[in-house]
């Protein structure tokens, strides 16, 4: 849609978050009539000037358009209301394409390591010297970043957004991984892949092509050039790692283009991200030395495998953006030897079988907190028998707390105590980096006052 055609028209947020608030300040400046709708009615307090507060039972009369926030299901009776429905990212993207120079998207989306992939990507891009930032899923509204005029976005899309993103053709988007996660939302592993497939209809299509779900997406995409990222040795039309240098042999014959041990994050997971993020870079043109200064520069954002102290010889790692099993096996792969873990949450519908049976042998304990406890109790009964396990159903000052007391007392000298929760956290925390928070200052109330061992 041209977003000329809105002038007038009667348009409806559905959602007063972040993304659904700067839809609406977009919708204004282009004249639309707009109606904001939120299930919190707190929501509605403090709107836009023009915007007034409509109810989620029914749509105003005569509405064009509804523009939902990511989360609202398909199921949802505003989205069955016959009207059409967008996300704000598809809104960006009318947006964009409507300008003399649109905007080059680069998108990252994936199971796990998007974020992490959007942050290298914008440090990449950033150090070409070009006007580039993160944006999308990332917390800074695409139709934000599009309204500002950056010419050249690294964009984080979740399969949410990409499910109500219908027109977006990337210029270059990459698929990293895909296991099992929102299951409830999508109702089936096929539709929550086959949203993930929507980054690869550009151009250039990129994927982690160690993972097998992801490679077969990169296979059937109809993109023109396809580029495999693999922790292994590239073939031609990959980037991968030779001795350990990440190696580019998609865009040019093997250049070298950074030390994997100067990726931060390190270990696998976070060396895929870089490849994945060099890959979106040079499709985009950048040279080898930015994508090296990008990679040197760049550090992870908070609650991500974060050490947040050591005490009595125990260390303890908040890595409470571990919200899916897929991440939280990463996370206990990284971990160490002996692993105290802290599990639980909202699980999405996904299964913990699978993590559980392969990272049982590094457990030395397990924690078990969050509204889906009975689904990772039980995989701890089948797969884990011998491990002892703690579960924590209420507490007076919280749950983190008493997790954290109970982590402490299972584990010993040269353990680490992992928050990796395989789970959502909105059961019991506003969101996962306040669920880190509350890890840390748990963390931080086992150190006596003026004890040893505490660090950033």
């Amino acid at each position: 849609m041209r977003p000329d055609a809105l002038r007038g028209a009667v348009v409806v947020v559905a959602g007063a978050g972040i993304s659904g608030l700067a839809a609406a300040r977009a919708l204004l400046d282009l004249g639309a009539r707009v109606t904001v709708t939120d299930a919190r009615p707190e929501a509605l307090t403090d709107l836009p000037d023009g915007a007034v507060a409509g109810s989620e039972d029914a749509l105003p009369a005569g509405t064009a358009l509804v523009v939902t926030g990511p989360g609202r299901r398909p199921d949802h009776p505003l989205v069955r209301s016959g009207v059409p429905v967008v996300g704000e990212t598809e809104l960006a993207w009318w947006l964009g394409s409507a300008r003399p120079e649109p905007p080059a998207w680069l998108v990252a989306t994936g199971t796990n390591g998007k974020t992490t992939t959007t942050g290298m990507l914008a440090a990449i891009l950033r150090a070409s010297d070009l006007d580039a930032v993160a944006c999308g899923n990332i917390g800074y509204p695409a139709v934000d970043a599009v309204r500002a005029g950056h010419p050249v976005l690294a964009v984080e899309l979740s399969s949410f957004q990409l499910h109500w993103s219908p027109s977006i053709v990337p210029a270059a988007g990459c698929v990293l991984n895909v296991a099992e996660d929102h299951l409830d939302w999508h109702g089936s592993m096929d539709a929550y892949a086959a949203a993930k497939a929507r980054a690869l209809r550009g151009p250039v299509a990129v994927a982690g092509v160690d993972d097998g779900r992801a490679a077969a997406l990169l296979a059937a995409a109809p993109a023109p050039r396809r580029v495999g990222v693999t922790l292994g040795e590239p073939r031609a039309g990959q980037l991968g790692v030779v001795d350990g240098t990440l190696v580019d042999r998609a865009f040019s014959d093997g250049v070298e283009l950074a030390p994997a041990a100067d990726v931060e994050p390190g270990g696998p997971p976070g060396v895929t991200d870089a490849l994945a993020a060099a890959a979106l870079a040079r499709a985009h043109g950048v040279a080898p030395a930015a994508v090296r200064a990008g990679l040197a520069g760049f550090r992870p954002g908070r609650h991500r495998a974060e050490r947040v102290a050591e005490v009595d010889g125990v260390g303890y790692v908040d890595d409470s953006k571990a919200t899916n099993p897929h991440a939280a096996a990463a996370s206990l792969a990284a971990a160490g030897e002996h692993v105290v873990w802290i599990a639980g949450g909202l699980l999405k519908g996904a299964s913990v079988d699978e993590l559980v049976a392969r990272h049982a042998g590094r457990l030395r304990g397990v924690v078990v907190i969050g509204t889906d406890r009975s689904e990772i109790l039980g995989a701890l009964a089948r797969h884990a028998p011998e491990v002892p396990v703690s579960e924590v159903v209420a507490g007076d000052d919280g749950p983190m707390p008493s997790a954290v007391r109970r982590a402490a007392d299972l584990a010993r000298p040269g353990d680490v105590v992992l928050l990796a929760p395989a789970a959502a956290s909105m059961d019991q925390f506003r969101d996962y980096a306040d669920r880190g928070e509350a890890f840390a200052r748990a963390v931080r109330a086992l150190v006596p006052s003026g004890g040893v061992g505490a660090s950033a």
